[in-house]
Parts: structure tokens; C-alpha cells; sequence
């Protein structure tokens, strides 16, 4: 196996586990069903900026490098392992912008 095709598989397995957490972040909270109402299927909610400003974004953003950086990021700077939700270490207005390119 190539190292490429393994790092592959190691990211497609964090990803993975990072939906996990955000699809039970709803079921902790009582939510309806284990997702938040407000959330759309195929899409979860991340939390950027000092405000922690929520943004609810598609499933398929897992997919591009930039985001993957930022979820790198984010396990480095705070974990997966809290009850805040997946937050972005990046300020909201970079993130809007990511977010419209990605779009």
C-alpha cells in the first residue's frame, strides 16, 4: 500500500468519527431524533470566530483540502472530545469566505 492511499484512509476514518460526533451532539441536547432540528441530512453544524458563531454546512465540504486544514486545526487547538460542537479555529469572516468558494 502506498503512503498516500494510507494517509487517505487514515483521514477518511477521522472524518468518519468527526461525523459521528456532530450527528450526537443533538441526542445529548434532546434534540429531535439524535440531530439538531435546524440541521439539515447531509449537512452538520461547526462554530467559528471569538463569538463562536454556528454555521450549518454540507457533508461534502469534508472532501476539500482547505476544510481538512482547518479540521486539523481544530483537533490540534480544542479536540473532538468537548460538548461545544466542532469548532473552527478561524475567524468567521475567513471562514464565510472559505465557505462560499467551497459552495
Amino acid at each position: 500500500m502506498t503512503l498516500g492511499k494510507s494517509r487517505k484512509m487514515v483521514q477518511a476514518a477521522v472524518l468518519k468519527q468527526i461525523l459521528r460526533r456532530c450527528s450526537s451532539l443533538g441526542s445529548k441536547h434532546g434534540q429531535d431524533g439524535g440531530h439538531p432540528v435546524d440541521v439539515p441530512k447531509g449537512h452538520f453544524a461547526v462554530y467559528v470566530g471569538e463569538n463562536r458563531s454556528r454555521h450549518v454546512v454540507p457533508i461534502s465540504f469534508l472532501a476539500h483540502p482547505e476544510f481538512q486544514i482547518l479540521l486539523q486545526r481544530a483537533e490540534e487547538e480544542f479536540g473532538f472530545d468537548h460538548d461545544m460542537g466542532l469548532t473552527l479555529p478561524c475567524e468567521e469572516v475567513a471562514f464565510r469566505s472559505l465557505a462560499s468558494m467551497l459552495r
